[in-house]
């Protein structure tokens, strides 16, 4: 049965045990205690190396060096006995038990007499022993043997503790150093987005020195944020994207990323617990687009005047040739110019279709439910209507059951007719079909324009998006067109709160695909 003087000494040791995190003045608080705990000379401490399977000394207070550097491995000598099978073990006559090592007494000049060895045990694994050596007052007892297990028990916990504590520790500096060479703006926030860690660029992004913050919801004072951080902590994709606008003192935008930090529990499954948010400072590139978006409204707009003369004009000098009988290069060349003028009109058009589009915010959309059968059903009528004069044209619908769309359908029906058009306008062969389609999955509505064109190269399905490209085999003036067609559907796409992607295989067509949140 135990004392209350071995009680309070335990309760002393487990106080001072636990108050230690860093691991050099633990294991030195470990050695000057254990010898105190059952009346000894002294006490040593070991520690096991996982790679190695040996024991060595980690603190040796008072040996020689050559002893220090000196390793057991395990079931040599009774400490790696003890470390081996895991059990404490009472010898007090050293000298004739035969599992004593006597290298450590021959280069300490130390005599041992009696020894107390407990193990030192994490979760069914031994991660060391300790020692007690030489009791002062007779020998060891089984008292000794059970307080010794249990600040055995309490060491463990504590070494335990501290490495991962170091480890933390480790980690984090590793990670601060990563943020801190990171070129853009990066912090690091739990769940809730309580910030533990930013760098310098985003600290200067957001003038952290000044305004001090401590949450993400106070980091952007000053900056329009689009969407708004309430429908970031909504999302459920595993990253995000936002944008924030700052007028004052001068123009800054800067295009932020949060991406949740996934965990897997003992069960397999992921949970969010933490947030990445990195902010790329993307102002020159907002305003050299600012400076294009301008730049095309102006020119599309100074177009339309006298382009609507010379149509004008072109389709007089046209009607006048084929009524008066004008001579045959007079004809020809009104009819040239008449062509010409209404190939340049409807660029002009989808110049400023995309212009009007490219300045669309979701607040100014007009949603409303209707059916998708009869919304595409009218979208390939119009088709079949302005493409009479294309030869081999083949429009066909598939709804598999009612399906529902919300979306500004006059907003939508451009998209629609701008997905047809490269449908038909980027496909040489004799037969041109579009196949129009839209299904419910997963609370959103697919709306697809498939054809079966040559196909787009796997390397380009993302680029095709980007304003004013076109592949490289239509980018050649054989096929007419801005570029622009796509750029615009992905905007109204992302306006309505959804995406754009392609799927496509050579030779043998595309599909296009609208997704769209009910």
């Amino acid at each position: 049965m135990q004392s209350q003087e071995s009680l309070e000494m335990l309760v002393m040791v487990s106080r001072l045990l636990s108050s230690k995190l860093d691991i050099s003045e633990l294991l030195l608080t470990i050695m000057r205690l254990a010898s105190r705990v059952v009346g000894a000379e002294r006490a040593s401490l070991y520690l096991l190396d996982d790679k190695t399977q040996e024991l060595y000394f980690d603190v040796a207070l008072g040996l020689p060096e050559d002893v220090q550097a000196m390793r057991f491995k395990l079931g040599e000598g009774i400490a790696g006995t003890c470390a081996k099978e895991g059990r404490s073990l009472i010898i007090n006559d050293v000298a004739s038990d035969p599992r004593h090592s006597k290298k450590a007494d021959t280069k300490s000049g130390y005599s041992t007499v009696s020894l107390l060895t407990c193990p030192m045990i994490i979760k069914g694994r031994a991660i060391g022993v300790v020692q007690a050596i030489n009791k002062m007052d007779g020998g060891f007892t089984e008292t000794d043997k059970t307080n010794f297990e249990a600040f055995a028990s309490q060491a463990a916990i504590a070494i335990e503790n501290s490495r991962l504590f170091s480890s933390v520790k480790e980690e984090k500096r590793k990670m601060e150093i990563v943020f801190s060479r990171i070129k853009e703006g990066a912090l690091l926030t739990d769940v809730d987005g309580n910030i533990l860690i930013l760098n310098n660029s985003a600290k200067s992004y957001l003038e952290y020195d000044k305004y001090k913050f401590t949450h993400i919801k106070e980091a952007f004072p000053g900056f329009e944020i689009k969407p708004g951080l309430d429908s970031v902590f909504a999302c459920a994709d595993s990253s995000c994207r936002f944008e924030l606008y700052r007028a004052k003192p001068k123009r800054f935008y800067l295009d932020v990323s949060e991406i949740k930090l996934l965990a897997e529990d003992k069960d397999g499954n992921s949970r969010v617990e933490g947030r990445l948010w990195i902010l790329s400072d993307v102002t020159a590139q907002r305003l050299e687009e600012l400076m294009a978006r301008n730049f095309l409204s102006l020119i599309s707009h100074k177009f339309k005047t006298p382009l609507s003369s010379i149509n004008g004009y072109a389709q007089i000098l046209k009607d006048e040739a084929q009524a008066k009988g004008l001579p045959e290069i007079v004809a020809k060349s009104s009819d040239t110019i008449y062509e010409q003028g209404q190939k340049l009109t409807g660029l002009v058009e989808r110049l400023l279709d995309f212009v009007t589009m490219d300045n669309l915010e979701a607040a100014s959309l007009e949603k409303i439910d209707f059916d998708a059968s009869e919304f595409l059903t009218e979208i390939a009528e119009n088709a079949k209507e302005n493409m009479k004069g294309i030869a081999g044209l083949n429009v066909k619908i598939t709804v598999p059951g009612p399906v529902k769309i919300t979306a500004d359908r006059k907003v939508l029906a451009m998209a629609m007719r701008s997905l047809i058009d490269n449908a038909v306008k980027f496909n040489p062969g004799p037969e041109k079909l579009v196949l129009l389609s839209a299904q419910a999955r997963d609370n959103n509505t697919l709306i697809s324009v498939g054809d079966n064109g040559p196909g787009i190269p796997g390397e380009e399905l993302d680029n095709v998006f980007n304003k004013f490209y076109q592949v490289e085999a239509s980018f050649t003036g054989q096929v007419e067109g801005w570029g622009l067609g796509l750029a615009l559907v992905k905007k109204i796409a992302e306006a309505h709160g959804g995406r754009v992607f392609a799927k496509s295989q050579l030779q043998k067509g595309s599909a296009f695909t609208i997704t769209l949140p009910n």
